[in-house]
């Protein structure tokens, strides 16, 4: 059998990784990370990219399956972080055939999705957690974890706010058509906002690379590049 353990550090140094390392502080220039990549290449590689991969729900397939060989080496891999992604790597390993020992720092595994019960009990989550149906590799892990049909509750898309005074607003995305329309109703029929914040969210909404991934997903990634690079220049 295949073992998956996770060591619980609980300490929050960078000491705890390396022996006399210190943190940078302040405005000083930190020293360039060198590292050598190799790039890896699947059979499936060219469908996880380009207008293919757009709500491509076969995507799903790997992420329920795993990786679907077993290694002929097993070897001994330490993961540094029990957050999602670090979980799911630990899967896939320990599913290729490898013995995995997962390092982290809190009393609880998870990551920005993680939850935990406080000392009078209750259940006490990291922040809010969104997930969208787009999301064909989260609820492939789900499902071939088991807790797809157990744990995820689906609730209607509609934000509710409770102002002061006690009155109650609302942000619904609630509509036949998804986004970026949805997201465009939305912030224009809610009563939190006023005209000067809606027209401006109406303006960031439908000029954002989300619209033109709708028709060109390569085109948008070009756009976001082009972005990046502009505020890398200021």
């Amino acid at each position: 059998m295949n073992t998956l353990s996770i060591a619980l550090l609980l300490v929050g140094s960078a000491e705890a990784w390396a022996p006399g390392a210190r943190l940078a502080t302040g405005r000083r220039a930190l020293m360039p990370l060198r590292m050598s990549t190799t790039e890896f290449t699947s059979a499936g590689a060219k469908q996880q990219v380009g207008n293919n991969a757009f709500l491509n729900t076969n995507l799903m397939e790997r992420a329920r399956s795993g990786p679907g060989v077993v290694n002929d080496k097993k070897l001994k891999v330490g993961i540094v972080g029990a957050g999602l992604a670090g979980m799911v790597a630990a899967m896939d390993l320990a599913d290729a055939g490898h013995d995995v020992t997962m390092f982290e720092s809190r009393r609880f595994v998870g990551g920005k999705v993680s939850s935990w019960q406080d000392k009078d009990g209750n259940h006490i989550e990291m922040g809010l957690h969104v997930f969208f149906g787009c999301y064909y590799n989260l609820f492939g892990i789900m499902q071939r974890t088991g807790s797809f049909d157990d744990n995820l509750r689906l609730k209607e898309h509609t934000h509710t706010f409770i102002n002061t005074g006690g009155k109650v607003g609302e942000l619904d995305f609630r509509f036949p058509v998804g986004a970026p329309v949805s997201g465009l109703q939305a912030f224009a029929k809610t009563g939190q906002l006023g005209v000067g914040d809606k027209l401006a969210n109406a303006l960031a909404l439908g000029t954002s690379p989300i619209v033109r991934a709708l028709v060109d997903f390569d085109g948008r990634l070009i756009t976001l590049e082009r972005r990046w690079r502009k505020r890398r220049e200021v």
